[in-house]
């Protein structure tokens, strides 16, 4: 099978996911947030440990503390691309709105 020049393929196709990259930003936008504390790759709230990140090869893995704890309930996100990214990100902010409420 021949490629056609006038067939544009991939050229609409997203970039790979660089999950480094997403990494960095992510980390931008919950610094932001005021309400967490970095120490590194782990954010804490109001002392308590709720949220830790960790880059892999073709992914960025995330546990988020159902609510704040000295030993939270941990689940786990796996981000594949951004919008799985922008999806944790959304979860965060609303946790961290509802905790403030609580």
């Amino acid at each position: 099978m021949t490629e056609d020049p006038q067939d544009p393929g991939d050229f609409f196709a997203l970039p790979p996911f660089n999950p480094e990259a997403a990494l960095v930003q992510l980390k931008r936008a919950l610094r932001d947030l005021r309400s967490l504390a970095e120490r590194g790759s782990t954010f804490s709230f109001e002392g308590q440990e709720v949220l830790t990140l960790e880059a892999g090869a073709d992914q960025l893995i995330a546990r988020l503390a159902k609510r704040p704890a000295r030993s939270p309930e941990w689940e786990t996100r796996i981000c594949r691309s951004a919008a799985d990214v922008r999806k944790l990100q959304d979860d965060l902010k609303r946790r961290l709105l509802q905790w403030q409420d609580d």
